[in-house]
C-alpha cells in the first residue's frame, strides 16, 4: 500500500531531527571549551575562569579555558563563529569583540547578530575618569569648561586605538563638545604610568588599578561612566549626573555559541550561567575586578548585543578609529 507523500516527508523530517534531539538530550558528554581572545591573567580571562568554575558542576562537565590572542579578540571570535554548533566550543563575548571590532576592522569575518547564538550575560564594568592633579578642574563641569576654553590642550591616554577605553574617551569628547588630543599606549599600565608622571592630562581607567593611585593623591577621580554610582567609588557621581545627562560608557561581557546551536543546549548553558552569576562567591570575585554581575536570558543578551553594536559602531565611525 502506498503511503501519502506528506507522511513520507514528515517521517524524513523526524529522522533528520532525531540526532540533534538526541545530542541535545545527552549534552554535554565531554568537556566544553570556552575560548577567551586575550592573554591569561587579565580581567577578561579571570571573569571567564570564574564563570567556568561555577558552571562546570551545574552542567556536569568541565569547561576548559583556551586563551587565543590577536586583533583585539576578533581572531578567536571568528574561529568560534565557524566552529561546529554542538555546544562544545563557546566564546567569551564582550563590547570589544561584538560591538566595536565589527566596525573597527575592515574584514572582521563575522556578524555579531547572525553568526552567534547568545547564551547569556556575565557582567558589566564601568570606567572611572581620572586626571593628573595639575589639571585645573575639580569636577566634570569644570573639566569641560577648561577643555572648551583651551582647545587641544587636554590630552587623554588610552590602552590602544579602538579599545573600549579609547572609545569611551571619544564618546565623552563628542558629548562634551571639546577638542582633546589622543595619546595611545600599548595597554593600561603604561598609560597610567604616564598619567601619574604628568605626561598626559586624563584617562578613563578600569576601576581596580585606579583605587590606590586616587587614595595616594597621585590622581584625581572625577566621575564614573556607568548608569549608577560604583560601590568602589561611592562618593563619585556618574558623568550623567555630574554634567552630561544620558552619558553611559560601560563594557559588557557574556558567553556566545556558534549560530545554529540547538536551543535545548543553549538553555542548559544559560541555566548554568545564571546560577553561577547569582552566587555570592561569583559576585565577590567580580567585584574585586570592578565588575558587577548581570544575569540575562539568551533573548536579553541578543537584544543587548544589537543595542551595543549600534551604539559603539557609530562612535567608531565618528572617531575615525581604524585597526592598527
Amino acid at each position: 500500500m502506498k503511503r501519502p507523500a506528506h507522511f513520507l516527508l514528515s517521517a524524513l523530517a523526524l529522522a533528520a531531527a532525531a540526532p540533534t534531539a538526541a545530542s541535545a538530550q545527552d549534552y554535554p558528554n565531554r568537556p566544553i571549551t570556552l575560548v577567551v581572545g586575550y592573554a591569561a591573567g587579565g580581567g577578561n580571562d579571570i571573569m571567564a575562569r570564574v564563570a567556568a568554575e561555577k558552571m562546570s558542576p551545574v552542567i556536569g562537565q568541565q569547561i576548559v579555558i583556551e586563551n587565543r590572542g590577536g586583533a583585539g579578540g576578533s581572531i578567536d571570535t571568528r574561529q568560534v563563529a565557524k566552529a561546529a554548533p554542538d555546544g562544545y566550543t563557546l566564546a567569551l563575548g564582550g563590547t570589544g569583540t561584538l560591538a566595536i571590532n565589527p566596525t573597527l576592522y575592515t574584514n572582521v569575518g563575522y556578524d555579531p547578530r547572525k553568526d552567534f547564538a547568545p547564551i547569556g550575560l556575565i557582567g558589566t564594568s564601568a570606567l572611572v575618569l581620572v586626571v593628573h592633579p595639575s589639571v585645573p578642574a575639580r569636577d566634570v563641569k569644570e573639566l569641560i569648561a577648561y577643555g572648551k576654553a583651551n582647545p587641544g590642550k587636554l590630552t587623554y591616554a588610552s590602552a590602544g586605538v579602538g579599545s573600549g577605553i579609547h572609545l569611551a574617551a571619544e564618546y565623552f569628547r563628542f558629548q562634551a563638545g571639546i577638542d582633546m588630543t589622543h595619546v595611545p599606549y600599548k595597554g593600561s599600565a603604561p598609560a597610567l604610568t604616564d598619567l601619574v608622571g604628568g605626561h598626559v592630562s586624563m584617562y578613563f581607567s578600569s576601576l581596580p588599578p585606579a583605587i590606590a593611585l586616587v587614595k595616594e593623591g597621585k590622581l584625581r577621580a572625577m566621575a564614573v561612566t556607568g548608569p549608577v554610582r560604583s560601590p568602589i567609588f561611592p562618593e563619585l557621581p556618574t558623568i550623567a549626573e555630574a554634567a552630561l545627562p544620558g552619558f553611559e560608557a560601560v563594557l559588557h561581557y557574556g558567553i556566545v555559541a556558534p549560530a545554529g546551536t540547538p536551543k535545548p543546549i543553549i538553555d542548559k548553558l544559560n541555566a548554568a550561567l545564571r546560577n553561577a552569576v547569582m552566587t555570592d562567591e561569583f559576585k565577590q570575585k567580580l567585584a574585586a575586578d570592578g565588575t558587577e554581575p548581570l544575569a540575562s536570558t539568551p533573548e536579553e543578551y541578543a537584544a543587548d548585543i544589537d543595542k551595543e553594536e549600534t551604539k559603539w559602531s557609530a562612535i567608531v565611525k565618528k572617531s575615525g578609529a581604524k585597526e592598527q
